[in-house]
């Protein structure tokens, strides 16, 4: 599984239209990206892996993440089996927690001990005929405990919002040989001002969900930079500008530890699959 090199992470290849999709990963594939990361909030998140899969060769196909309270370990298990004795060795599961927000949403009190929810899951994951293999999981890890468990109990992290000096803290965690797999959202712009009309408030909604600003603050941020989206932040966790001010952003995770990052692109519609903006980016990335 290769996992150099840099991906993207979309949520239009998993919730767009599939052909569409399908076509989408394999122009990728040709631009150099190393993988795909899909994200999981419901509905057939394999299916969309799956479709991936077929649609190209090399490219690793990585869920982001794949949430543990709307899948069971054999679900998962059976799954990861299925995809991978069709596709080989190209289906990498990111596992999180997700959001009490989210999930509590649906079921009101069924979010809780997230980390206890977590070691169920790999329990059963391990116990599941066959065996999701560690070495094929990776944890959405953001706070020191969560990274502990990855650490045991799987083969690395994909954290998503963060910094470079996140990745450089995850990376002293994890130690030599496990993943460090960083989300980084991006915007291509001519400035500033370009940039916060586009992720303002994409960034406000993450700042309201507990764990990503308790994983702020642990990085140094204050209450007001949070209530705010203070420019410190944003500048902090979207890289904005051209081709070489993005190259420069994933070249800091590249230097605090990061095996790999796939970059989030960020358009004034969100709908749509930000194919220029992907094109522009291969060659400064590669």
């Amino acid at each position: 599984m290769d996992l150099s090199g840099v991906g993207v992470w979309s949520h239009q290849l998993r919730f767009g239209d599939p052909a569409e999709s399908a076509e989408a990963a394999a122009e990728i594939e040709e631009l150099g990206y190393s993988a795909v990361w899909l994200p999981d909030v419901g509905g057939p998140v394999f299916d969309a892996v799956e479709n991936l899969l077929a649609a190209t060769r090399n490219t690793v196909i990585a869920t982001g993440i794949l949430n543990l309270w709307m899948h069971t370990p054999d679900e998962t298990a059976s799954a990861f089996a299925s995809l991978s004795a069709t596709h080989g060795d190209r289906f990498l599961m990111g596992i999180g927690v997700s959001h009490a927000l989210l999930i509590d949403a649906a079921e009101a009190g069924r979010y809780r001990r997230p980390l206890a929810a977590m070691e169920t899951f790999l329990d059963g994951l391990d116990s599941a005929d066959p065996p999701v293999p560690v070495d094929a999981r990776v944890l959405a890890a953001l706070g020191p405990k969560m990274l502990e468990i990855a650490t045991k109990r799987s083969h690395g992290v994909h954290p998503y919002l963060v910094t470079p000096d996140h990745t450089r803290t995850a990376r002293e965690t994890l130690g030599d040989g496990a993943l460090v797999l960083p989300e980084q959202t991006v915007i291509l712009c001519s400035g500033a001002d370009e940039a916060h009309a586009i992720g303002t408030d994409w960034l406000r909604h993450y700042l309201e969900l507990p764990n990503y600003a308790n994983s702020l603050l642990r990085l140094g941020f204050s209450a007001d930079d949070l209530a705010t989206v203070s420019d410190r932040l944003f500048d902090a966790l979207i890289a904005w500008g051209d081709e070489d001010a993005i190259r420069r952003r994933v070249d800091e995770h590249r230097a605090a530890g990061a095996d790999h990052v796939c970059v989030q692109v960020l358009t004034d519609d969100q709908t749509t699959l930000p194919l220029e903006q992907w094109r522009r980016l291969a060659p400064a990335l590669r």
